[in-house]
């Protein structure tokens, strides 16, 4: 399956979404379908003993989130299992520490005693003190490494988190590719549509024709998703943003002989990142900047912005461009309650989301356009305006 593709995506969801939702949950085929037949181990007798233990962390992993839910709705537990999966269909070869590792990357941020009565965090650890324990202790400590660096601290930014995590990455990549994973489930499961808004539509047909056809009159009979609702434009650029600095943290960090192990799922996230902006402009023209003088107007704006070299770097707020200043003004921000006044702020500037959706458009076509590429003034200290 193409990784950034939202209709395979939304297809793997369901399959393991209807094994997770049964009576009994049948982990040798949620295991197999992580996996889509590749082994563990060489040796086969050892390739089983790697799938009984991922078949014990499955149980954990279900057991620990059975009661938690994604922002959308779906069980929280499908989003590490989802995550290893796409990490599995990207890699030609799995390794069972690789794997329990994509499995538990959320594991120490979202798992906490004061969440569980006293005895069920009791028995959920020793489940997992056990699963450790039959790894042996070298697996065991890279293991639990592979975890701590995977986490993101509590007084760490998202800055700094990328940052670290980057730093234990010189010499195995097999971490950037897992957080790649991780980024790439979070960016496709922004959408529970029946279908994907982009299927059956001509992007840039439609946008060549807003920009030059005078008699060019849209068709849009389709009622306000519901979805939008629950996570708005706003929400969605943000996580465009966070993508944004993921790579252009891994392109600065990461030597470019190294980065091209885990190429795959470096493209498929800058690709799903084009798509999801691509879902967010078409959406904002068709309910809501739907004047198309007024689009024309703020498309070439973007255009010049774009051509005056300014989407490559952080810039400062400045009356003359819109997008002067989104990153910093809007993005830039550690705490959850500023950095959600900030998106308000932005969801009221439906002006500025059409400029910013095209803005990300640009960035992440030139990520996969020049291996070279990276948004100037993202650094693991934060965001610096030129």
């Amino acid at each position: 399956m193409p990784l950034y593709d939202l209709t395979e995506f939304l297809k793997l969801s369901s399959v393991l979404n209807y094994n997770l939702s049964a009576a009994s949950l049948n982990r040798y085929n949620v295991l197999l379908f992580i996996l889509e037949d590749k082994r563990l181990h060489s040796n086969e007798k050892q390739d089983r003993r790697y799938k009984s233990i991922i078949m014990e962390a499955l149980g954990f992993l279900f057991g620990a989130y059975s009661q938690k839910r994604r922002r959308l709705g779906p069980m929280a537990v499908i989003h590490p299992i989802r995550a290893a999966a796409l990490y599995c269909r990207a890699v030609p070869r799995i390794g069972a520490i690789d794997l329990l590792t994509a499995l538990f990357h959320d594991v120490l941020e979202d798992i906490h005693p004061g969440k569980f009565e006293n005895h069920l965090w009791k028995e959920m650890e020793s489940e997992l003190f056990a699963i450790l324990k039959r790894l042996g202790p070298r697996n065991e400590q890279r293991l639990t490494e592979n975890m701590l660096h995977l986490t993101r601290l509590e007084a760490e930014s998202y800055y700094e988190y990328i940052g670290r995590l980057l730093d234990h990455c010189q010499d195995s990549t097999e971490l950037v590719q897992i957080k790649l994973a991780d980024r790439l489930d979070n960016t496709l499961d922004m959408r529970i549509d029946l279908r994907d808004p982009l299927e059956g539509i001509d992007f840039f047909q439609t946008i060549f024709q807003i920009l030059f056809v005078p008699n060019y009159q849209p068709r849009n009979n389709e009622p306000h998703p519901t979805t939008s609702t629950v996570l708005n434009g706003a929400r969605r650029l943000y996580q465009l943003f966070k993508n944004a600095v993921l790579l252009s943290l891994v392109r600065r960090r990461i030597d470019r002989r190294s980065a091209r192990s885990f190429r795959a799922l470096f493209d498929a996230v800058a690709t799903a990142s084009l798509r999801e902006a691509q879902r967010t402009l078409l959406h904002l023209i068709r309910h809501h900047q739907t004047d198309i003088g007024q689009q024309r107007t703020l498309f070439f704006e973007a255009m010049e912005y774009s051509y005056r070299g300014r989407i490559d770097l952080v810039t400062k707020p400045d009356s003359r461009y819109l997008l002067d200043g989104l990153f910093s003004t809007y993005f830039a921000f550690a705490g959850k309650k500023e950095l959600a006044q900030r998106l308000d702020l932005l969801y009221q500037n439906k002006p500025l989301m059409l400029e910013a959706s095209i803005a990300f458009i640009t960035i992440f076509l030139s990520f996969l356009n020049d291996e070279r590429f990276y948004v100037k003034g993202i650094s693991a200290k934060g965001i610096k305006p030129r």
